[in-house]
């Protein structure tokens, strides 16, 4: 099996990447890919994992983005980098101001949250190790430290709804930048769990066409159409849009540890000629096959 997308506690995941590595082994995982939001920090703990346990790494980045439509609607994109240059100046000073904006949306959250709970920016940052990437998971899992919300689903569907006070908007990359800086640092470029937010019973017809080939022009090289949370109506469609412009197809667990999430490793997965594409188009970085 191969599953191109999980998450290590250096970005919102439960799991050390030793931990991630050694779970996708027992899961039966022979080729997996770490992609933690917007940082490389767990890549070589990640690697050496990969060599002990005996499967295949593709060492990527799940990079935050925004893009506005051509119907002039701002929507949240986030893009799988995989085997970009990890020392490529461009693409890592854009991921690390995009780390430093969530910092300060972190901080601005957690000042809201104190005015009626017991918790403070320390024992949020208890949540993570040196060097991850922090967003609402780690908010969360301090919630639950505190005794305010028994999960971190729990406060994902309350306190740190998109609709509640608490919460404070991100500011990420624009979708086409991003696009350029991953594939200047050879990087293979998959827009994940495209059209989560498809409105259920919306038709074909509906569905964003024009934006879809705006960031093909601009070169994204693949979909995550195999996702739990992709309807399957915009998976049909997906699967036409990446024929009609020969798009690298991919499925994926979006894997957070237990009690991240709960997506199972290998509960989707990517076919072997589909990552032998990703291996081909990239020249940033060697995978661990």
């Amino acid at each position: 099996m191969i599953d191109l997308h999980a998450h290590t506690n250096f970005s919102d995941g439960k799991d050390t990447p030793t931990e991630l590595v050694q779970n996708a082994a027992r899961a039966g995982i022979q080729v997996l890919a770490i992609t933690d939001h917007d940082t490389v920090a767990g890549w070589d703990e990640a690697i050496q994992a990969a060599q002990n346990f005996g499967i295949g790494l593709i060492p990527g980045i799940e990079v935050s983005t925004r893009a506005v439509t051509p119907s002039g609607h701002g929507v949240s994109v986030h893009m799988l980098a995989y085997l970009p240059d990890p020392n490529d100046q461009a693409l890592i000073g854009a991921l690390n101001r995009t780390k430093e904006s969530r910092m300060v949306r972190a901080r601005e959250m957690v000042s809201r949250l104190s005015k009626d709970y017991p918790i403070d920016f320390e024992l949020v940052l208890r949540q993570l190790p040196e060097g991850s990437t922090i967003g609402r998971p780690a908010i969360a899992d301090a919630l639950v430290e505190a005794g305010i919300v028994p999960t971190r689903s729990d406060a994902f569907t309350s306190i740190l709804h998109r609709t509640s006070s608490y919460y404070v908007s991100e500011k990420s990359l624009d979708t086409i930048e991003a696009i350029g800086l991953i594939k200047r640092a050879g990087g293979v470029t998959v827009m994940a769990h495209p059209l989560i937010d498809f409105p259920p019973g919306a038709k074909r017809e509906d569905l964003p066409r024009a934006h879809f080939e705006t960031l093909i022009e601009a070169g994204l090289d693949g979909l995550e159409v195999d996702h739990r949370a992709v309807p399957d109506v915009a998976r049909h469609w997906l699967r036409d849009m990446a024929l009609k412009h020969n798009l690298i197809v991919t499925g994926s667990s979006d894997y957070h540890g237990v009690g991240g999430k709960d997506n199972l490793l290998g509960e989707n997965v990517t076919s072997p000629e589909m990552l032998q594409r990703i291996i081909d188009q990239a020249s940033g970085f060697e995978p661990l096959t």
